[in-house]
């Protein structure tokens, strides 16, 4: 696919290392397309991904601003624009809400909360100044609904990462830059692997009997999951070369299964009280 210099995108994609973000790397760099590959550790961005002409990998811990900062720097040095982020580094503390401890839960955050605004912080400015620009946030369906166990800390990262991006839509939308959250469902990623997913100390007996088996489902699913991340990447390429890119994107028929009930349940809930929801203005 040839590609004429006027189409020729620079991505800055956040957790190339492995997962999901290395295949967002390999399938924009087969497109045509310039990547900044940020990860904890460059020698297994490099590893991962191979070298390219058009591939540059840099240090990123996305908790630390001034790795954030720097990173930015050395992109605009070798490629002079950021024209897509993609805010996909995350982590997973998965647990009952009473065994994560605070620590976990600020880890939680860190990393998938605070750390799409260190690395979106950076960016804006080189945005703005180009008047043009895309950030893409990868949240997951337990961003939009989260009605099951083990993932309280989770899903308040990817619960804060939504309500962030809307608006933040608001305010960067008159500088010609467009955002979108997508909403993976379960891709076959590394998320569930030893390196990503970690799990709080059982410690109350109450959960007991329940704990057991959810962490074997946990663990049953990875490598089972329906979604194939190679083809989310090549959609990512497709969405962010619309002329108005959708501030959401479901990603997957099982997200949009999530979706529908979530949406369901709200209808269900706003006709359930509707007339005393309705009864409180003042007489």
């Amino acid at each position: 696919m040839e590609h004429g210099v006027s189409d020729k995108k620079v991505w800055f994609i956040t957790g190339a290392s492995r997962g999901m973000g290395a295949d967002f790397a390999k399938a924009v760099l087969a497109a045509g397309h310039a990547v900044v590959a940020s990860g904890r550790d460059t020698a297994r961005v490099s590893k991962a991904l191979g070298q390219a002409t058009d591939l540059m990998p840099v240090k990123l811990d996305v908790t630390s601003r001034t790795d954030a900062e720097a990173a930015v720097r050395a992109a605009i040095d070798r490629f002079g624009r950021i024209d897509v982020l993609v805010n996909n580094a995350a982590s997973f503390y998965a647990g009952y809400f009473e065994e994560l401890t605070p620590e976990q839960i600020g880890q939680q955050l860190a990393a998938s909360l605070i750390g799409p605004m260190n690395v979106t912080r950076a960016v804006l400015p080189v945005m703005r100044k180009q008047r043009s620009g895309h950030i893409i946030s990868i949240s997951s369906s337990a961003g939009l609904a989260a009605g099951f166990e083990f993932v309280t800390a989770y899903a308040a990262s990817k619960f804060g990462l939504e309500g962030w991006m809307e608006s933040l839509q608001a305010e960067v939308a008159p500088f010609g830059i467009a955002t979108t959250i997508v909403n993976p469902g379960f891709f076959r990623t590394e998320l569930l692997t030893e390196q990503s997913t970690n799990y709080a100390e059982a410690s109350i007996g109450d959960y007991d009997e329940r704990r057991g088996p959810l962490v074997e489902y946990w663990k049953a699913q990875n490598g089972q999951q329906s979604g194939d991340p190679a083809k989310l990447a090549r959609a990512l390429i497709t969405i962010a070369s619309e002329k108005q890119p959708p501030r959401r994107f479901l990603a997957g028929a099982d997200a949009i299964a999530t979706a529908e009930q979530k949406i369901a349940d709200l209808k269900a809930q706003i006709e359930a009280h509707r007339a005393l929801s309705t009864s409180l203005a003042f007489d």
